[in-house]
């Protein structure tokens, strides 16, 4: 193996390496998105059901200072509510940088590996035929020796 083929593999473990880095690092950002996502879908859920509850409560007594407490908690909620899909939004485009990061280093290293496969196809070839001539040269010395000692052969 030449000293270029080696080098180019040694390219390509380090892009793999690389890529395989960037793959799991973009795990945990398709995680961390995921979880920030159900966290929001949650608040969401948890807003709905609170709302349902106490509208139910205002239809038999509705005192000022629980629809006051009502109205702060659910403006707190909306907030936090807001907030977390602020953080899902963010986590999701890391998620895709992640993901075109991963896209490039798979490019790179599928770049390199067929670079490798050419050229050992090449250094294949190339050793073919450097053994097909010293072969035939090998054939053409054989051939030369038998004919001129069929001449000495012949002449004597």
């Amino acid at each position: 193996m030449t000293d270029d083929v080696r080098s180019l593999r040694l390219l390509l473990t380090q892009a793999e390496g690389q890529r395989d880095e960037a793959l799991a690092e973009q795990l945990r950002l398709d995680a961390a998105w995921r979880a920030a996502a159900a966290q929001a879908e949650q608040l969401v859920l948890y807003r709905r059901e609170y709302e349902q509850r106490w509208r139910a409560e205002f239809c038999h007594e509705g005192k000022i200072e629980l629809v006051r407490c009502y109205q702060g908690f659910i403006e707190r909620l909306s907030q936090a509510l807001d907030q977390q899909e602020r953080v899902a939004g963010h986590a999701a485009a890391e998620a895709e940088r992640a993901a075109a990061i991963v896209r490039g280093h798979d490019v790179r290293a599928a770049a390199l590996k067929k670079l490798v496969e050419r050229r050992v196809k090449e250094g294949e070839r190339l050793a073919a035929g450097r053994e097909q001539r010293q072969h035939d040269e090998h054939a053409s010395r054989a051939a030369w020796v038998r004919f001129t000692e069929a001449n000495a052969r012949g002449a004597i």
